[in-house]
């Protein structure tokens, strides 16, 4: 909302710009590659709602399709939306989070994927969302891939309970996408400060890239904690989730033509506003900004500090924008961080992507190994290592070990290592008794046992006689007491 207001004859030709920009962009946050912006991808999300966001479809309209997959077959003009539903918000906000432009922020607030294309799925039926109607959405990707170049779903929705996930249709439906070709990343959920912290479906799928959540406190200082993200061991055993992102002070739209749109708008304003404008200002928009009446006779001062107390208490950034929690946000932005790794590096599959994530992550020291998996993404260190990938890799070359001809084979993709070595219970952990051997053609590491005896076994791999690694391919994972993890298989 913008006021006409003048004081007394006196006609000001100066802007006085609302916007605070109280929260550092995502894109810093990062330390994002600025020159890469998802360009030539498709990323489509799948969430409650959405709405037309001018950060989607200003100056060009960045929306390829949209689909409500409770009436798929009905033909639905987004762009016509005027009044959003209620139940918008939520994927709006993950959508733009992720893909918008920030063309109501002059560029500030926008996602590491800025020119990427995004496909809309709604899942809901008037808000309520079902694991069907989830797994209809995924069915509905893996049909349109091809005709809408869709290399990537962001999913911060999820099921009822951490099931198996052979035995779960919204698992079965986000593995097919991935085995379809389609990174499909999730977000792990936000009941990690519960009792009920198990991931739920699809998070708790092994093949798909579950998402986590830290908070960096809105500084660049490296201190980051935990967010109460949702974490495993899943009912399979699996870890999760593989990495984390940021899941506070993330700024997100406010969804426009609201009662909150209005009102963060005139707070903005009169935040900007100088003295001499003030209490005029408040006497024109005090009911759009719920304010009392009473504060268009009081000192600035005082109007100032009641105004800033209201955009702090409803997280107003911007006069579009407000900064948000969960890790529904996360994911998006590790979405968006996929989208500039596929346009660098379009021939990268699904498999080499999730690998690259987790082998550029950096676990905060001292916190809980199994809350974080592999640690906090890095955006520029996975765009560079997926720039340099030669390789044509895919699902096979990244599965857990495994038994062929009588024989348990391991595999291992690490370019620069010249030796690796594999350490278990197994060989007594003895270092130097079990080594890989490197195929060069496809940078693939290739060891194999005979079967050891039936049961549970833990073993971890040895990187040029000083580095430990976990295996990466292996999702089942045990604490190591050093503050990570052994990887674990069983013998039947």
């Amino acid at each position: 909302m913008e006021s006409n207001f003048t004081n007394g004859s006196e006609q000001h030709n100066h802007k006085h710009d609302p916007n605070r920009f109280a929260v550092i962009p995502t894109t810093a946050r990062l330390r994002a590659n600025a020159e890469l912006t998802g360009k030539g991808v498709t990323i489509a999300f799948i969430d409650s709602g959405f709405y037309p966001h001018p950060d989607l479809i200003q100056p060009v309209n960045r929306i390829l399709a949209y689909v409500d997959i409770t009436e798929p077959d009905t033909a639905r003009d987004l762009l016509a939306k005027t009044q959003p539903e209620t139940w918008d918000w939520h994927g709006t906000q993950t959508s733009v989070s992720a893909a918008g432009n920030g063309f109501l922020s002059e560029g500030i607030y926008r996602g590491l994927a800025s020119e990427a294309q995004v496909v809309l799925i709604k899942a809901s039926e008037r808000g309520k969302i079902t694991e069907p109607n989830i797994a209809k959405a995924f069915a509905w990707v893996s049909a349109n891939r091809e005709r809408y170049n869709i290399r990537i779903v962001s999913i911060s929705l999820g099921g009822d309970e951490d099931v198996a996930y052979e035995t779960n249709i919204v698992d079965q439906a986000a593995e097919a996408a991935v085995q379809a070709g389609i990174v499909v990343v999730v977000a792990a959920g936000n009941s990690g400060c519960t009792a009920e912290h198990k991931p739920v479906p699809p998070a708790n799928s092994p093949s798909v890239i579950t998402v986590g959540g830290y908070n960096d406190n809105n500084q660049l200082n490296g201190n980051l904690n935990l967010y109460c993200s949702s974490y495993g061991p899943t009912a399979n055993g699996f870890l999760k989730p593989e990495i984390i992102a940021p899941a506070m002070w993330v700024a997100a739209p406010i969804l426009p033509n609201t009662e909150f749109y209005h009102r963060a708008a005139a707070l903005s304003q009169l935040a900007a506003a100088p003295d001499y404008l003030l209490n005029a200002l408040v006497s024109e928009l005090w009911q759009v900004a719920e304010m009392s009446p009473e504060f268009a006779n009081a000192e600035p001062e005082l109007i100032h500090t009641m105004v800033e107390a209201k955009l702090r208490e409803s997280k107003i950034v911007a006069t579009h924008y407000q900064h948000v929690d969960g890790t529904s946000f996360a994911a998006p932005i590790v979405a968006s961080l996929v989208a500039q790794m596929l346009q660098a590096n379009p021939k990268l599959s699904p498999a080499m992507v999730k690998h690259i994530l987790i082998a550029t992550a950096d676990r905060i020291p001292n916190a809980v190994a199994v809350r974080q998996g592999y640690g906090v993404v890095n955006a520029r260190r996975a765009v560079d290592m997926a720039s340099r990938e030669q390789h044509q890799l895919n699902g096979h070359h990244f599965l857990p070990p495994r038994i062929e001809d009588g024989k348990m084979v391991f595999y291992f993709h690490h370019d620069e290592a010249e030796s690796v070595w594999l350490v278990g219970d197994f060989n007594n952990w003895q270092q130097a008794y079990t080594r890989f051997a490197k195929h060069a053609e496809e940078g693939i590491w290739r060891a194999e046992i005979a079967a050891p005896a039936p049961g549970r076994h833990e073993y971890k791999l040895l990187i040029d006689g000083h580095r430990w690694f976990d295996d990466p391919n292996n999702a089942l994972k045990a604490p190591d007491n050093y503050g990570g993890f052994n990887s674990v298989f069983y013998v039947k």
